[in-house]
């Protein structure tokens, strides 16, 4: 795999998924370092003229009042020493991974003032696969402060990290991988740590999967349709160019592409039910939310949202907010809501193909008939799957105590938002994949139905690992099977 290289802007959630998840190796071109270089001077010269600069020469929260003096290199450890407050589980590496990916990226911008040692540490680290220990517990929205703070102690030698797939101390680790620990100048610490970096790099990769899951749902949406013998004239692109919603014009697209090459069945009505009749207006509205959520988090991962902030050109260091992260919480909370809608559409497909055989389908979609079973145990747990979905759809991002003595008094729960979307992928990934095996039962069923070339080979794909049911079996397994392969991204390969 050729490296990714940073040039301090073009940053992309596919390239935090390159590096997170298959250790893409990351370069920086000389014109980042220069810039890097650049924004040390003017903070180094603003701290010289006797300016005063949060997490330089002063303490944080709360302690902005208060001067630092003394040793600035201690300061900064101190810092670290100080923040140390995250709890809970580790995260999985491939966040961890993320994450520093993230940071980096950030830092490519050039607004920390950050010593361009200490950024070229953490860039090798990356590279060296040193994967430092993050608990999960501790971010509130307003920057990921103290769950970056272990990213920062790893890089001075402090804390353990995992290494070559085992937990060692970090001075251990770098040794091994014949790197040294960083001596840290004025604001060093505070610029490593104070970034909402594990939310961005959380958000990518929850994105990376909502993209893929909403392919699956479209291929698990046509099949449905043509095992329901739908009505396919709600596909007409003349009917979505009357009314062009929220990318319902793409979602259509898909489909008709998807059903094309066939002489479809005469439908079963002439007005399906809406999870079917609707199927372009609720993915097409979840498109756009991934869109609106692609966007906030690609504005972070090449802006500069330090705070203090150093304005290379007009040699300037200024407080600042960028620090909070509102839109990219509200992003996340909205794609939450359209999952969940688009998850709702699915289950009650499901329940359409396995219930009574209105649609002329046998009921439970069984060929036995009499006390057969079906697959209706399983609307239980495409029930069980949605009520999950639901849960998490609920918003966090208002929910917040003000902290560090009223100074910080408004937070988004940034983290949080995404960290619970991304369970919701899960779950809706699930559904999917009870979708699936309905819609490849239902095709199998209905009599005379030549299932077009696309949907046709999603269906092969479904009979890898789901058989047609011929009599009642535990369909679990299968299902979790089936949901597996979804999850692995290449089921179709």
């Amino acid at each position: 795999m050729s490296p990714l290289v940073l040039t301090g802007a073009g940053v992309s959630i596919e390239d935090v998924e390159a590096v997170a998840r298959r250790a893409c190796r990351v370069e920086v071109t000389p014109t980042v370092i220069e810039r890097l270089v650049k924004a040390r001077q003017v903070l180094d010269d603003a701290a010289a003229s006797g300016q005063q600069i949060y997490g330089l020469n002063t303490g944080l929260g709360a302690n902005l009042v208060t001067s630092v003096e003394g040793d600035a290199g201690a300061f900064q450890r101190q810092l670290l020493d100080g923040r140390g407050a995250a709890v809970g589980a580790a995260l999985p590496m491939q966040l961890v991974r993320a994450t520093m990916f993230a940071r980096i990226a950030m830092l490519s911008a050039g607004g920390s003032g950050l010593s361009p040692h200490v950024f070229s540490a953490l860039v090798d680290a990356l590279n060296a696969g040193i994967h430092p220990v993050i608990p999960s517990l501790g971010s509130i929205g307003a920057g990921d402060l103290v769950l970056m703070t272990p990213i920062a102690r790893v890089l001075i030698g402090e804390d353990d990290a995992d290494y070559q797939g085992r937990r060692m101390p970090a001075a251990k680790a770098l040794m091994m991988a014949r790197l040294a620990p960083v001596s840290l100048a004025a604001k060093d610490g505070l610029s490593l740590i104070n970034a909402s970096a594990v939310s961005v790099g959380a958000g990518a990769l929850a994105l990376v999967d909502a993209l893929s899951a909403l392919e699956q749902q479209q291929q698990a949406g046509a099949l449905s349709m043509a095992g329901l013998a739908a009505n396919r004239t709600i596909l007409d692109p003349r009917l979505h160019l009357a009314r062009p919603a929220a990318c319902q014009q793409v979602a259509a697209r898909t489909l008709r592409e998807l059903l094309a090459g066939d002489e479809a069945l005469a439908p079963t009505a002439l007005q399906d039910p809406l999870s079917v009749r609707c199927m372009p207006s609720i993915h097409g509205a979840l498109i756009q939310a991934i869109d609106h959520a692609r966007l906030a988090v690609e504005i972070e991962l090449n802006a500069a949202a330090d705070n203090p902030l150093v304005l290379v050109d007009d040699a300037l260091v200024l407080s600042t907010g960028n620090c909070h992260t509102a839109s990219l919480a509200l992003a996340f909370e909205t794609l939450g809501l359209a999952i969940a809608q688009t998850a709702a559409a699915s289950a009650a497909r499901f329940i359409q193909l396995t219930g009574s055989g209105r649609n002329g389908l046998p009921r439970y979609l069984s060929p036995l008939g009499g006390v057969s079973a079906g697959f209706v145990p399983l609307q239980k747990t495409a029930t069980a799957i949605l009520t999950g979905i639901r849960h998490k759809a609920n918003p966090v991002m208002l929910d917040f105590l003000p902290v560090s003595e009223g100074v910080e008094d408004h937070a988004t729960q940034t983290l949080l938002a995404i960290t619970k979307c991304a369970d919701m992928i899960t779950l809706w990934r699930r559904l999917i994949a009870l979708e699936l095996m309905a819609g490849a039962q239902a095709a199998d069923l209905r009599e005379g139905l030549t299932l077009p070339p696309a949907t046709g080979v999603i269906r092969a794909a479904v009979r890898t690992f789901v058989q047609p049911l011929k009599e009642d079996r535990p369909l679990g397994p299968e299902a979790e099977a089936l949901y597996g392969a979804l999850a692995d991204g290449g089921w179709l390969a």
